[in-house]
Parts: structure tokens; sequence; C-alpha cells
């Protein structure tokens, strides 16, 4: 009888165990599938983001649902993923990131826009593990250049370090990301992966079972053509 209890105990421990990793990483999951959403609406909207920013791309982060929010002193605080495409033109598998930033100014209420950074150098990624950067500060980034050819924009030269693309209610909405800061989301990471993996060796794997990861890669795949 007793070791019938124990039986039971480890088996109502290991469903529960089971079922708590099983949610984790569904939430991850869920989070790789809204960003695979928000490249694919991108790509749909009528200004998009230039195929010749796309073509020299070695770096992406995709934040859906970015909450920009304040009253006179306001804040931003949003998780999304993290790519870098490596040197034989594959992506690598997501690494998950939080952006948080501050601002002040006149400014009130509550907005929840998609961001999507465009990198062009991977490096600057791929050393995001070492601690966190702020944009603005320890990298320059300036708002996208929209349509078809950089053309569309005056900084024809794209020389920025990252170009932002903010998102808002089916239409692009600038907004100041100016002293935010992104680090990398440990937890989030251990969740999806199981294991003690850092950020620098997730960007040199390409080898993901997961099917939204796929398809992630498959859409990055498609828009750099």
């Amino acid at each position: 009888m007793k070791s019938l209890r124990i039986s039971v105990v480890f088996l109502f421990l290991t469903i529960v165990f089971g079922l708590s990793t099983a949610n984790a990483q569904s939430k991850e999951e869920e989070k790789i599938e809204a960003s695979t959403k928000v490249l694919n609406d991108f790509i749909n909207m009528k200004e998009s983001i230039p195929h010749d920013l796309l073509k020299v791309t070695e770096g992406i982060i995709v934040v859906p649902k970015l909450i920009n929010a304040g009253f006179v002193v306001g804040g931003k605080r949003g998780k999304g993923i993290a790519m870098v495409k490596l040197e034989d033109g594959r992506w690598s598998d997501p690494v998950f990131v939080t952006i948080t930033g501050g601002s002040v100014g006149f400014q009130a209420g509550i907005q929840s826009v998609d961001l999507v950074l465009i990198f062009k150098d991977r490096s600057t990624l791929q050393n995001i593990g070492k601690g966190s950067f702020t944009l603005g500060g320890d990298i320059s980034v300036a708002a996208g250049p929209v349509g078809r050819s950089s053309s569309a924009s005056t900084d024809t030269k794209l020389e920025a370090e990252v170009y932002s693309y903010s998102r808002s209610k089916g239409l692009f909405a600038g907004i100041s990301l100016g002293g935010s800061a992104i680090d990398v989301d440990t937890k989030a990471n251990q969740e999806f992966y199981g294991d003690d993996e850092d950020a620098e060796e997730i960007f040199s794997k390409t080898d993901s079972d997961s099917a939204s990861v796929n398809q992630l890669k498959a859409v990055l795949n498609g828009i750099d053509k």
C-alpha cells in the first residue's frame, strides 16, 4: 500500500511538472507565432520595409504589442524575439529578449505597437548576452525608411546601425526609442529550450525542431529575397 501511495504521488508530480513545462513552452511558442504574424502584416502593408535594406539585414528583433504608455513621464515595455543571419545565409534560432525604456515630455495615454528593429551587423545582437545595450546610446537607431526601395527616404545611404519600424492599428506609427534598453530574457530562453544555453550559443544554432520557429524562418527567408 505504501509503495502504491508513493507511485501515485510520483505520477501526480510528474504530470504537474510536465504540464507546467508545457505551459511555459506554449507561452513562448505564442510569442514566436505572434512575431511571425507581425512580420507577415508588415510585408502586406502598402508601404513596407525597402528591399535594399532587407538585402543587407543581418539581424532582427520583433516585439509584438510593445506597450508605450505615460503621462508626462512615459515608459515602454515589451517582450519579443531576436535572430541573426549567419554567414551561410541561414537564420539562427530565436533568442527571447525584453525592451524597456522611458521618456520625458508631453504625452498621455497608452499605446500598443508592433515593433520591428532591423540590424545591419549581426555582431550587435550576438554580443547582447554580455550585457544589455541602449538604443540611441550604445548604438545608433533611426526611423526606418518605407517604400519598395530606399529612395523613399532621405537616408538613402542607410548609415544607421539599427532601423526601427512600429505599427499601430494597421498603420506605421513612429515612436521614440532613444534610451530604451534591450536585454536577454534568460527565463524565457530556459523555459523554451530547457537548458542553460546563453544567447550566444542560441544565435549559433539553426536546428530547432519547433514548427513555429521554422515557420518564422520561412517568412524571414521570403522577405529578404
